[in-house]
């Protein structure tokens, strides 16, 4: 009697069957496995060798079985936490050493920017990279059928959620957050940095993606002077000389009055006409800023006829390229190390 690879094939299909109710220690016993084995005894003797290798490799993978199964059955983890939640510490990736790396340029500089506002007496929030519509426009007192509503503008994801656009997202939850702080004589102060992402086209000043600092002021009196003097003072300390700046009249859903913000450049001469960061024009536009409107004070619970305050948005970006006279954005993310080891990089 001869044998043929169904023979295996056909026993195993068999057991594979049974693999639900069984375990692999039953179906070793089972009637398909035995089977082969009787199977054996019949044959000629130049096949058995060969048949009973193979009859072997069968019996290795179905005690495999049980092993595989208690691969399979995995807690589930959490695929946002960090290692050493979902990984046993000598499975974890090794890191290189952190000498040889170094700060991000953007992420030192935000450090500083955020630092002059702290001795200032803000308190520093983050921003999110998802949100929603009614934070994003309605707390904002954009008016229905607003261009930034429209997707084109603005990226979007199928579910309705939002790419925030800038980080005056969080406004509405620091003043609301922060709101108790009034009734108790106390202003509410907070610079808010994030992402911020706009379907921009690229060059060498804009970029869809980037870094923004907010910031929030609420209390009894504020004026128009007091958000110039803040920034003012502001600018002065990170460029570490003193600058002019003026307003222009300008239009934000939520602000109002609304205006844009320059100031000269900190580094050419008023003469100069090649300047690298101006190109010689020495007002230099940073920033949107204006006293936050009525409607965006009352929709986040504060009387709107008792307090005002302003807010304002500045990209680090540009703020970052000023300072150390970069010429294009691009550079930030580009991963070009000629470009970081000049701020410090290994």
């Amino acid at each position: 009697m001869n044998y043929t690879f169904d023979d295996i094939k056909n026993a195993r299909n068999s057991l594979f069957t049974e693999k639900e109710s069984k375990t692999p220690a039953q179906l070793l016993k089972s009637p398909a496995m035995g089977s082969l084995f009787e199977l054996i005894k019949t044959l000629p003797n130049d096949q058995k060798a060969q048949f009973g290798k193979e009859v072997n490799e069968l019996r290795r993978e179905v005690a495999s079985w049980e092993e595989s199964e208690a691969e399979l059955a995995v807690t589930p983890i959490d695929v946002s936490a960090p290692w050493d939640v979902n990984t046993h510490s000598d499975k974890r990736p090794r890191f290189l050493d952190q000498s040889l790396g170094s700060v991000h340029v953007l992420m030192s500089e935000l450090g500083s920017i955020t630092e002059i506002f702290e001795r200032m007496g803000f308190v520093v929030e983050d921003s999110r990279q998802i949100d929603d519509d009614y934070h994003m426009f309605e707390s904002l007192n954009f008016p229905l059928g607003h261009p930034a509503r429209d997707d084109w503008d603005t990226f979007m994801t199928d579910e309705g959620l939002i790419a925030p656009a800038h980080t005056s997202t969080m406004q509405n939850r620091i003043m609301k957050k922060y709101k108790e702080q009034l009734e108790s004589g106390e202003p509410i102060a907070a610079v808010i940095a994030g992402r911020a992402f706009r379907n921009e086209d690229l060059d060498t000043r804009h970029e869809h993606t980037f870094h923004q600092v907010e910031g929030v002021y609420v209390d009894e009196g504020v004026q128009v002077g007091h958000l110039v003097g803040t920034i003012k003072t502001f600018l002065t300390d990170y460029f570490g000389k003193q600058v002019d700046v003026k307003i222009t009249p300008f239009y934000f859903p939520f602000t109002e009055p609304s205006f844009e913000f320059s100031l000269t450049c900190p580094f050419c001469a008023p003469e100069s006409s090649n300047c690298p960061v101006c190109g010689g024009e020495h007002w230099i536009e940073l920033m949107g800023m204006g006293m936050i409107h009525p409607n965006v004070l009352k929709e986040a619970g504060i009387d709107n006829e008792k307090y005002t305050g302003f807010a304002w948005g500045f990209g680090v970006e540009r703020l970052v390229m000023m300072k150390n006279s970069i010429e294009d954005i691009r550079h930030f993310n580009s991963g070009k190390l000629e470009f970081l080891r000049q701020f410090g990089g290994n």
